[in-house]
């Protein structure tokens, strides 16, 4: 044995090995995760970007000439002058998002503590009610509440006394109707993560700032928050990531007026034909999903620190 070779020996758990073999075993071991992550995500991603810069022909048929003339459509230069339609659409994607998010997060807090203080001979029932929604598919969810909604229901009728609408006219298409088909679509995702939080929640900490007369705000944000941040973080991004790409809702309950990201990808991929614009709005949308989950983690980080 040279002496690099026994530079290079170690013990490993119990085995004379060297860093070489241990490299190749590791390599060995993550190659089948690495190659489903290349076949299913880079490959694809590799190929949006690449269908982003084609051109559409004149029968829809996808024509490999490289342009940027798909992204200075979605920034709304076109043959007749700049429209800002594109990116107020990309802009009101993030924030239908964000608010959902958010206002799912303001509901989900009360809703796990609530939970969290249950016995346990009753903790999982209501477990069980918040999951419910999962048992049925979200196009008969969506149908669910244009029926909710409909101007025979005590719903519309209240809107229809208080003014909001005309009488006999149903609350959707409205921008109401999309958020509120989206908090109740998304809100499971941020119970059961924040309640995982909740329930291994250490008390003694929130009683010792109390003792240390610490005000409820204070308690909240240096005892309980950063307790139940990994939850929240969870939630929010399992809220936050399939909401900006939502299409179903927003078709089904805001109609043709309350257009998201994701009816305009769907457009474009179907009736249109036009495929390399797509790519462009898909590609714009994968964007402003991470700068979403940079601004995310970054309040996260602050409320750390509080």
């Amino acid at each position: 044995m040279t002496s690099e070779q026994q530079n290079d020996t170690r013990i490993w758990y119990g085995e004379l090995t060297t860093r070489s073999a241990l490299r190749r075993r590791g390599l060995l071991q993550v190659s089948p995760g690495l190659f489903w992550i290349l076949i299913f995500l880079t490959v694809p991603a590799l190929a949006l970007i690449a269908l982003s810069f084609a051109t559409r022909g004149g029968y829809g048929e996808i024509e490999w000439i490289f342009t940027f003339e798909n992204f200075s459509r979605l920034a709304g230069y076109g043959m007749f002058g700049w429209s800002p339609d594109y990116l107020i659409i990309l802009a009101r994607s993030l924030w239908v998002a964000f608010v959902t998010t958010t206002i799912c997060t303001a509901l989900a807090f009360p809703l796990a503590f609530f939970i969290a203080r249950k016995p346990k001979s009753t903790r999982y029932v209501w477990l069980t009610l918040v999951i419910i929604p999962f048992w049925t598919n979200l196009v008969i969810r969506t149908y669910a509440w244009q029926l909710v909604l409909s101007p025979d229901l005590p719903i519309a009728k209240f809107a229809a006394v208080l003014g909001l609408i005309p009488a006999g006219s149903p609350l959707y298409p409205s921008e109401f109707a999309v958020y509120l088909g989206m908090i109740s679509a998304f809100l499971p995702f941020v119970v059961l993560p924040l309640y995982s939080s909740v329930e291994k929640l250490d008390w003694s900490l929130v009683e010792a700032a109390y003792d240390l007369y610490s005000n409820r705000r204070r308690v909240f944000m240096q005892a309980v928050l950063p307790q139940t941040l990994p939850g929240l973080s969870v939630g929010a991004i399992l809220t936050f990531v399939p909401a900006m790409g939502m299409f179903l809702i927003p078709d089904f309950l805001g109609g043709a007026k309350y257009m998201l990201v994701g009816n305009l990808i769907q457009q474009q991929f179907g009736k249109s034909r036009d495929w390399p614009f797509g790519a462009a709005v898909s590609l714009a949308l994968m964007v402003l999903t991470l700068v979403g989950l940079f601004v995310f983690r970054r309040k996260g980080e602050k409320m750390e620190v509080v």
